[in-house]
């Protein structure tokens, strides 16, 4: 399909006034809000919204949101998986409440934390558990531990993999397969180069290449890529991928922060994957910050055998509030009574239904898109094939007309996540939303290209 580029900057440039017409509250707290913050946002990425500024929210529930103008939308944002349960559910609310009356942090454990290293080695079978307080320390600390372990300085991860804010993640391939810092990498503390070696997704004989030197600690790696679209792993890669890592004396770190969207344990127990550590942060307190990360017996052991007690405090693996008693008690109420096999099988299946609908306007009008779908989470491409890897996902990228869809969405009661087109599913989410949003992409799809 070719469409008019001079005709999308036309309809941009409509949708954005109609978004400035429907939100001048927000638009007068974000003036206001550039008098004491740096871009008028808490975190420097939101300036990146498909609007020329960010919608202010009054309050949200379940898998709905209302702003401060009194528009009301449907969240298939959902914190970019951050509120993949729903907004404020009732049990996790109940618990924070509850647990904020005992007190919200001391340094010490509460109870709970025993019932919730329980779940979690029920849910992702690993037997040994941390806390931190977002998913990019759980990696940091992995990292760290795989290095003290193994003696080895190196990391290797996968070209546009998403492990939060961990320097080593930042370094991508370029056209020519040569490794480098990521474009605009925000005063990196060393070139990644350094610490860091990156291969293809999906490529085997790169992976083993890197991995033969023997200088690697560990592998860092989500099961499926999720921040560059939805890449699913070739079908035998994840068993080649723990075969070399074996075979190297690499740790392998899997990272569900994401893939958490797969189901209960992730995709590493829908795929029965063996990691030496397991990372996830973003749904698992319902929206309050917290993590952890689990680990094996063999690496718990081998890890004790070189741990100085008397310095464990500055060893670079803590935070004062990670593991608060507020997070475990939220922890504890969404594991057990939110994040549910019902919530799941609920949620999986209006995924199912978004996006068959998708894929019913592409066959409509013959549209050269795909869309992906892992457990509640999707995602759609304006490409015709579904990219093996980074490299190829970064190339099909149009932020053009993915700006278009989001804003014409967006101006219609419709939050899809920023900076690329997924959409989650959360058991608050109704048949009726997951239609309207077929409608309205096929109005954007219809206005773009009559």
């Amino acid at each position: 399909m070719t469409f008019n580029r001079e005709k999308l900057q036309l309809l941009l440039q409509q949708e954005e006034a109609l978004f400035h017409k429907n939100h001048q509250r927000s638009f007068a707290l974000y003036q206001e809000a550039k008098k004491s913050l740096f871009g008028g946002v808490p975190m420097l990425w939101m300036i990146r919204w498909a609007g020329s500024f960010p919608i202010f929210v009054e309050k949200a529930g379940g898998a709905r949101f209302t702003d401060v103008d009194g528009n009301e939308y449907i969240d298939f944002c959902l914190g970019d998986t951050g509120a993949m349960t729903g907004h404020a559910p009732a049990a996790t609310i109940r618990a924070i409440a509850e647990q904020a009356a005992k007190g919200i942090t001391l340094m010490l454990p509460y109870k709970d934390v025993i019932e919730v290293g329980v779940e979690l080695q029920r849910r992702f079978g690993l037997p040994k558990w941390q806390f931190a307080l977002t998913a990019t320390d759980a990696n940091r600390f992995a990292l760290r531990m795989a290095r003290t372990i193994t003696g080895r300085q190196k990391v290797l991860v996968f070209n546009y993999c998403y492990h939060g804010s961990v320097d080593e993640a930042f370094i991508s391939l370029d056209e020519e397969g040569t490794p480098g810092p990521r474009k605009n990498n925000l005063g990196p503390s060393i070139d990644p180069r350094e610490t860091t070696k990156v291969v293809e997704f999906n490529d085997v004989a790169a992976l083993e290449t890197a991995l033969s030197a023997g200088d690697v600690a560990a592998v860092l790696a989500e099961p499926v890529m999720t921040n560059i679209g939805i890449i699913h792993p070739d079908p035998d890669f994840h068993e080649w991928l723990r075969k070399l890592t074996r075979k190297y004396g690499t740790y392998l770190i899997i990272d569900e922060t994401h893939t958490i969207c797969a189901g209960p344990g992730g995709y590493t127990m829908q795929a029965n994957l063996q990691p030496d550590f397991l990372t996830i942060g973003k749904p698992i307190a319902g929206g309050v910050p917290a993590a952890v990360y689990g680990f094996s017996d063999d690496v718990a052991n081998a890890f004790e055998a070189i741990l100085d007690r008397d310095t464990s405090d500055v060893g670079g693996i803590g935070g004062t509030l990670a593991g608060n008693a507020l997070s475990i008690a939220a922890m504890k109420a969404t594991l057990t009574e939110v994040l549910t096999e019902d919530f799941y099988k609920k949620a999986i299946s209006l995924q199912e239904k978004f996006t068959q609908g998708v894929e019913s306007v592409i066959v409509e009008f013959s549209l050269p898109w795909i869309v992906k779908r892992l457990g509640n989470r999707s995602e759609y491409w304006f490409h015709p094939r579904a990219p093996r890897n980074g490299g190829e996902a970064a190339a099909a990228e149009d932020h053009e007309l993915d700006r278009f869809m989001h804003l014409y969405a967006l101006n219609r009661g419709i939050l899809l996540t920023p900076f690329h087109n997924m959409a989650l599913i959360s058991a608050d989410t109704t048949e009726a939303d997951v239609n309207y949003h077929t409608n309205v992409f096929r109005d954007a799809v219809a206005t773009l290209i009559s």
